[in-house]
């Protein structure tokens, strides 16, 4: 898909092709935003299984299945087998896990981090425990991986947890506990595993240290200072230029994990009764999940927020739930009863919006069909404001299938209980998750600039131009594999990079692209179909001949080819 998807993609490519595996580049830029370990393991797959879209997904898919197994893992050693089973149901088949492991961002690995840290601090400390050393180094390995998957987070998360978890058992001033952790070699063994690289990025692009908090255009302050000050820092306080994200609104962001964790959230009520006392070792389990969960709720209420930040929290409250339902208490089947209600409901929506627009016509792709909220693009799910009743006629497979899966669910939920109900749940979701990956191949369009690229690589040779910043149609690079000149894009995430001494000459103004539109050479030129109008008032309607045209995305080049149409003008 465009956006963050391909641009993750392409860095690895790039990393794999130049041999450069510290400086991650876009369009020979500099991108100094993220760790890299993402990369890497993207870069790794390209050398096992070829460059395609399918291998670049391969480690997320990894991480994913890795986080599933460490969860029921952890539950089975926490609370027994059937509630550790129940922690594995509920985050391999929750809503959020699947919905954000769909584009290429490394938080699901971080969250695998996260969990791993956190069973290595429990075990590191737990008395019973044989081997606590080489928890307490399993434990330091996972913030230094963590290190460099998301920064710093990677270890605000667990250390912060494991510091309140401390506190609350009056543990945090003692000995015994602090030997068993064994925090000197624990730190050293997080710097061998992360500062090469933080070393090595700062010793190649310099300047080594700035000490300003101002953060604005044409600005290059080298890499320490960006990475640390402006996308750690200055972002946690919303102050980070450039100013390219949104952040959720705080009550949303917490109601939002309903949606996240359903629908295994109608049993949260179940976890208000168990027992949080560290009295044993799944009372300690707890209520480390407990402190876990609540310190990184409560640290993104006062940062900036999306929808999936809060990702690395599952796992806690995975925990939590497998733990309430293998009581199987009141609780429980009053959450099974709700869910039954909910999966009817949702039955009943999906078959009536498919009944709604059964006859619907669906001329060209769903793109036609949706509406335009460009506002909230910065949010991960911004583009779901986008649908509208009519774009449904597109998805009719999709509800049907959708339908089929909650039928699934709240017949279920309403005929069965405990074990049952449990896997019926589970049944529904996997049903569902066949609908949403249907939807999203119709989708494929308006998400993904894949069918320009296709056009693009069977036309003649030419020079490429892409309108705007990078992101919005970033696959056309993947695809096509090509480098472009930028209209109009020194924006956004490729505006410091751009102010970097070896950044290349990638950018170009509107005088820049007439020039060149207008000369000899072919060119092609990928822009919004609603940038037609200005496109035509600089280089006129003669001049601008459509090749191929997809989710409202046009690819144009200068000079006639037999199968491209002429622009007529408005």
């Amino acid at each position: 898909m465009d956006d963050v998807d391909s641009v993750q993609a392409q860095i690895a490519r790039n990393m794999l092709v130049s041999g450069d595996w510290v400086t991650a580049r876009l369009d020979g830029v500099p991108y100094l935003e993220k760790p890299p370990l993402l990369y890497w393991t993207i870069a790794l797959s390209y050398k096992i299984f070829g460059v395609h879209d399918w291998s670049a997904r391969i480690p997320i898919a990894l991480s994913a299945l890795a986080l599933c197994w460490l969860t029921a893992a952890f539950g089975v050693w926490a609370f027994g087998k059937r509630a550790g089973f129940y922690a594995g149901l509920c985050i391999s088949t929750c809503v959020g896990l699947f919905l954000f492991t769909r584009v290429l961002i490394p938080d699901v690995t971080l969250t695998f981090t996260t969990a791993l840290a956190m069973w290595g601090f429990l075990r590191a400390i737990d008395a019973e425990e044989p081997h606590p050393r080489h928890w307490a180094f399993l434990f330091a390995a996972s913030l230094g991986a963590g290190l460099l998957l998301k920064s710093l987070i990677a270890i605000v998360f667990p250390v912060g947890a494991a510091i309140v978890y401390l506190l609350l058992t009056r543990q945090l001033f003692s000995w015994k506990i602090w030997k068993r952790l064994h925090p000197f070699s624990g730190a050293l063994v997080i710097l061998v595993i992360a500062a090469p690289w933080h070393i090595l990025a700062t010793m190649r692009n310099p300047p080594y240290f700035v000490f300003t908090l101002h953060s604005g255009p044409n600005s290059y302050h080298g890499f320490l200072w960006f990475f640390f000050i402006n996308e750690q820092l200055l972002r946690f306080l919303n102050l980070r230029y450039p100013r390219d994200y949104n952040t959720v609104p705080r009550l949303y962001f917490w109601l939002f994990h309903l949606i996240w964790l359903f629908p295994w959230s109608v049993y949260l009520p179940a976890v208000t009764k168990l027992s949080f006392k560290p009295i044993d070792r799944a009372g300690r389990a707890r209520l480390l999940s407990l402190c876990w969960l609540g310190f990184v709720l409560i640290f993104f209420t006062f940062s900036t927020t999306q929808e999936y930040y809060s990702m690395p929290c599952y796992p806690a409250l995975a925990l939590l739930l497998g733990s309430a339902m293998a009581t199987e208490n009141v609780w429980v089947r009053r959450g099974t009863r709700t869910l039954a209600v909910l999966a009817a409901c949702a039955a009943i929506a999906a078959f009536a919006i498919y009944w709604n627009v059964r006859s619907l016509p669906v001329p060209g792709d769903i793109s036609s069909a949706l509406s335009s909220n460009p506002k909230s693009y910065s949010l991960s799910l911004g583009h779901m404001l986008d649908l509208t009743l009519p774009s449904f006629a597109y998805l009719r497979i999709p509800l049907l299938l959708a339908a089929i899966a909650f039928f699934v669910g709240a017949l279920g939920n309403l005929r069965s209980t405990g074990l049952r109900a449990f896997l019926a749940s589970a049944l529904m979701m996997v049903l569902f998750f066949h609908a949403a990956r249907a939807a999203m191949v119709v989708f494929d369009p308006y998400l993904s600039s894949r069918p320009l690229a296709e056009a693009l690589l069977k036309s003649p040779d030419g020079a490429l131009i892409v309108e705007r910043h990078y992101y919005p149609t970033s696959s056309i690079f993947f695809y096509s594999n090509r480098t472009a000149l930028l209209l109009n894009g020194r924006v956004q995430n490729l505006e410091y990079g751009s102010n970097a001494p070896d950044a290349p000459d990638v950018f170009i103004d509107d005088t820049e692209f007439a020039t060149l539109w207008t000369t000899q050479p072919r060119f092609y030129l990928v822009a919004a179909q609603t940038s037609l109008p200005r496109l035509q008032t600089l280089v006129g309607a003669a001049n601008l001949n459509i090749v191929s045209q997809s989710g409202g995305k046009l690819l144009l080049t200068n000079h006639p080819l037999p199968e491209s149409t002429p622009h007529q003008g408005s």
